[in-house]
């Protein structure tokens, strides 16, 4: 029997991408499931695959960056199910654009999303998992959240307070001894429709002036498919790893920022340059 077998998990951005894989996937599991994503449509086909795949569903159309919403999601949550395993901060968005170039707006709105979401699920679920006495909360960073990258300046800023956030979280907990697991996870390029669906403020130097143009250069470095990371998220959570890695290109760029903390920005500049006289 697998060690998820009527556990109930919570995934936000669960409409497509690793969201999705990830829930198909734990719905094999025999798993209870509570999504929530601001799409819909995405979301009516992620539930219609879990069912399929053997699980029992809940689905809101929720804004992470809404922390009322999020607070009330997670209470519903618990009282349909009757107590909650696990919380996986998936939810994200993309930005692309010069610092100089990028509006406050621009900052405030992936912060809210990409950084805020993380702390909103955090704490509206972390009572729940508390009291499950078997909880898990798995925050989805990114490469980005270790690497820098011109013109990732605002992403970078949300993938790094993410990783910040979960590593204290973790230590916290650690040291409380709450029944409370914690994993950050960095994925490196996966085949998604993040940056496509994202925001982008053109740029001669760093190379891309549209959105098009970006996913394009995006979708030619994302080598990992959403069912690939779903699998190293499942098993990540199945041996309470604290950290994961996901990607070819995530493990080589972490290992090198490792070593070169600062020299490896001498590389990421040669790219930017050459990626920007294509």
């Amino acid at each position: 029997m697998s060690r998820f077998s009527g556990k109930v998990i919570a995934i936000t951005g669960a409409a497509s991408g690793i969201g999705r894989a990830t829930a198909v996937k734990l719905a094999g599991h025999q798993v209870a499931l509570s999504l929530c994503d601001v799409s819909d449509e995405g979301l009516r086909e992620t539930e219609r695959l879990c069912r399929a795949a053997g699980a029992s569903v809940r689905s809101a159309r929720l804004d992470v960056s809404d922390h009322a919403a999020v607070n009330a999601w997670a209470e519903d949550t618990h009282d349909a199910f009757g107590g909650v395993n696990a919380i996986i901060n998936n939810a994200g968005v993309s930005l692309s654009g010069a610092v100089g170039d990028l509006t406050l707006d621009d900052f405030e709105w992936i912060m809210g999303i990409n950084f805020w979401g993380v702390v909103h699920g955090t704490r509206a679920f972390l009572p729940y998992l508390r009291a499950s006495g078997d909880g898990h909360i798995v925050n989805i960073s990114s490469l980005f959240g270790i690497i820098a990258m011109p013109g990732a300046s605002a992403y970078n800023a949300s993938k790094f307070a993410v990783r910040g956030f979960t590593e204290s979280l973790s230590e916290e907990l650690r040291l409380e001894r709450a029944p409370v697991r914690v994993t950050c996870v960095h994925p490196g390029g996966i085949d998604t429709n993040i940056v496509a669906g994202g925001r982008v403020t053109p740029s001669e130097s760093l190379g891309f002036e549209t959105v098009d143009q970006a996913a394009r250069d995006f979708k030619r470095l994302a080598r990992t498919s959403p069912e690939a990371a779903a699998a190293r998220i499942v098993r990540a959570m199945t041996r309470g790893r604290r950290r994961q890695l996901i990607g070819t290109d995530a493990w080589l760029l972490e290992k090198m920022q490792r070593l070169a903390p600062v020299a490896y920005q001498n590389l990421m500049v040669s790219f930017a340059r050459r990626s920007a006289r294509r």
